[in-house]
């Protein structure tokens, strides 16, 4: 039975809001990154030469087509939590890597010094919407508690379903697989 505090907003919430802030990430994402890849190359020069030609690699239609993969994943996590009365550990799972990674979007934007795609939403819904479900979860009495390794595993959890959302779409869009990008200049050292 499912508890009045943990209703379809705290559940199925979580697919709308995490729609909402993708829409905000598509809108902006690709042609963020042709303009300000120069500018990151210079204010981060020992990050590695992998990650600008994985960051330069990826078209609007690749992009479209790995949001479209995270929101089977993500809208998979809503329903669990619906039906569990948010008891669904791959629901509060996902909720949290969703606040967790609205997190890393801000620092992201204060790394950079202003506007990175997804930092307007990240303080507006992610991590407002992570903070009221997970007060709904209490109230319930159905949210586990949280401990340092679920930030972890939580943080872990939402880059492995941003690889294989991207490894799903260079597969359907035939963009060269993610790890060819990715090693692209590096060679291997034995």
């Amino acid at each position: 039975m499912t508890h009045p505090a943990v209703n379809s907003l705290a559940t199925y919430g979580l697919f709308a809001a995490w729609a909402l802030h993708d829409a905000e990430e598509l809108a902006t994402g690709p042609r963020w990154i042709r303009e300000n890849l120069p500018v990151l190359r210079e204010r981060f020069p020992d990050a590695p030469e992998s990650l600008w030609g994985l960051m330069e690699s990826v078209d609007e239609r690749e992009f479209a087509v790995a949001v479209g993969a995270m929101a089977t994943i993500v809208g998979a996590a809503a329903v669990a939590g619906r039906r569990s009365g948010g008891r669904s550990g791959f629901y509060q799972g996902a909720l949290g890597g969703f606040g967790l990674h609205g997190l890393v979007h801000l620092g992201q934007a204060a790394a950079f010094r202003g506007y990175t795609p997804d930092s307007a939403t990240s303080a507006l819904l992610v991590v407002p919407f992570t903070l009221w479900a997970r007060g709904r979860l209490r109230r319930a009495g159905v949210l586990r508690p949280t401990r340092p390794r679920d930030v972890l595993t939580g943080l872990a959890t939402a880059a492995a379903a941003t690889v294989v959302s991207h490894a799903v779409a260079r597969g359907l869009t035939g963009a060269p697989p993610f790890l060819n990008t990715f090693m692209r200049g590096r060679t291997l050292r034995t």
